[in-house]
């Protein structure tokens, strides 16, 4: 073999190499993301709250109703208050209870919750943490880490925990607002009352915060930023990459959103709650979150979870009387299984973190229906079935879950498949068989005259061998 020769085979092997070394590396990446995801993935339902100074203000300003629908996590902004304004009316309602944290993970493990994902900072900037870098935190006021013992409390539940995180600071005197159009201040249109800002100080700040969150409370399963635009976002506003690497680097297991970035690449189409895209470059996130929507037909390949209030606001608002019916509710979580998705559903607590009562109500009749049917949403995959005129189905292996919202007049349930039905069965009476006759494509199941639960009612379908969808709902 010539010079030459072994020069050009070895130049090949070494291309071999690096490609078999990149490919393990990409094959090693997805197999630590899909680990780090499993718990997630089966979770399928989580309770998101959503509790700060805005609390205690409850939707009223000097008085008056600051709206009746919508986030009054936006207080500051929509009254247009400066910090120290804001601060001075604000912090002194803001009394937690001492046992606040133990009610709330209470609440979420009875409700059939698998995770709590927590504001440890809202765009007001107060920090629930006992933080060392600011002096706005509930250490410093009211000299306790609410952080802690909410994690404790979720901890002793069995719960997962997350940290939802704003990016944005309405408090901090460094954050350059005006580097934005599309994202909101409280003094967007003003000049800065403290003259020049420097930005790059705001985000040293927003690090070290993150870092003490980080490295101070165990095992972070979930850290859900908020948010970007698309007129600033990513490297240019938070040194996004960086930060998320800092977060791996101390919690190896974490699983984060997209809503550091507003790209095309990282799951946006626009600026708007639905502005979501049906696909994510998982570099910029684990996961998509479409807000107060359910995609109509899910996001076969991505990871989702539709965050979604019980009434119209996120923090607390006494003024809000528009609650979702426990009927609606248990339906979206069930839809939203069936599309492949997750449900985070908020609670607003009041100042002294109380749940309100139709939240507490709302959640027993969520934790109630998931006694008898969790089985149905845990660890399942999405419908195999376009649509159903009755209802939604949901899969686990050979087990398929047909979730009847609408009960057939004639009390046979017609499921658009062709397949060797082994056994049908009630869930919440498994004791008792159905019949169950073949009808060429189609399979008809007889069912009971009424229906056992009136909002849903699940049957569960075992099969062997293929199941042959007909496209004809």
């Amino acid at each position: 073999m010539s010079m030459n020769a072994k020069t050009m085979a070895t130049l090949a092997l070494g291309v071999v190499l690096t490609f078999g070394a990149q490919a393990r590396e990409t094959d090693d990446s997805l197999s630590a993301r899909d680990a780090r995801m499993n718990w997630w993935r089966e979770a399928r339902f989580g309770m998101f709250v959503h509790w700060g100074l805005y609390s205690g203000l409850a939707g009223t300003w000097e008085g008056k109703p600051v709206g009746t629908r919508g986030g009054m996590e936006w207080t500051q902004q929509r009254v247009r208050a400066d910090t120290d304004t804001y601060a001075k009316r604000a912090i002194p309602l803001f009394q937690p209870t001492p046992d606040f944290a133990k009610q709330w993970a209470s609440l979420a493990k009875d409700a059939g919750c698998r995770y709590l994902l927590f504001t440890t900072k809202h765009h007001e900037g107060f920090a629930l943490h006992d933080s060392k870098v600011t002096d706005y935190d509930a250490g410093s006021v009211l000299d306790r880490d609410l952080v802690r013992e909410i994690v404790e409390a979720c901890r002793a539940e069995g719960l997962r925990v997350g940290f939802y995180h704003s990016v944005i600071d309405w408090h901090h005197d460094q954050y350059e607002y005006a580097k934005s159009k599309q994202l909101p201040h409280p003094l967007n249109g003003k000049p800065y009352p403290n003259g020049r800002r420097d930005h790059a100080k705001y985000v040293d700040f927003l690090h070290a915060q993150v870092d003490e969150l980080m490295s101070n409370y165990g095992t972070v399963d979930v850290l859900w930023w908020d948010y970007s635009s698309q007129d600033f976002q990513g490297d240019e506003a938070w040194r996004s990459t960086d930060l998320m690497a800092k977060v791996r680097a101390k919690q190896p297991g974490i699983i984060m959103n997209n809503r550091l970035f507003r790209s095309a690449e990282a799951g946006w189409k626009s600026m708007g709650q639905d502005g979501y895209a049906g696909r994510l470059d998982t570099k910029y996130g684990d996961f998509i979150t479409p807000e107060q929507h359910i995609p109509a037909t899910g996001m076969p390949g991505v990871d989702w979870e539709t965050c979604m209030t019980m009434n119209t606001t996120w923090g607390y608002n006494e003024h809000d009387r528009a609650w979702k019916s426990d009927e609606t509710l248990i339906r979206n979580l069930v839809d939203i299984a069936s599309k492949g998705g997750n449900y985070l559903l908020n609670i607003g607590p009041k100042a002294d973190g109380s749940v309100p009562e139709e939240s507490v109500r709302a959640m027993k009749a969520i934790g109630a229906w998931m006694k008898a049917n969790g089985e149905s949403i845990y660890a399942t995959t999405a419908s195999p079935f376009a649509s159903l005129p009755w209802g939604r189905a949901t899969r686990r292996g050979d087990t398929l879950y047909l979730h009847v919202f609408d009960w057939p007049a004639d009390g046979v349930l017609d499921v658009p498949m062709k397949a060797n039905v082994t056994k049908a069965v009630l869930l919440a009476a498994t004791e008792t068989p159905l019949e169950v006759k073949a009808d060429g494509d189609r399979t008809r199941i007889v069912l009971p005259a009424a229906p056992p639960d009136n909002i849903c009612t699940v049957i569960k379908v075992e099969l062997h061998g293929p199941l042959v969808v007909d496209p004809t709902p």
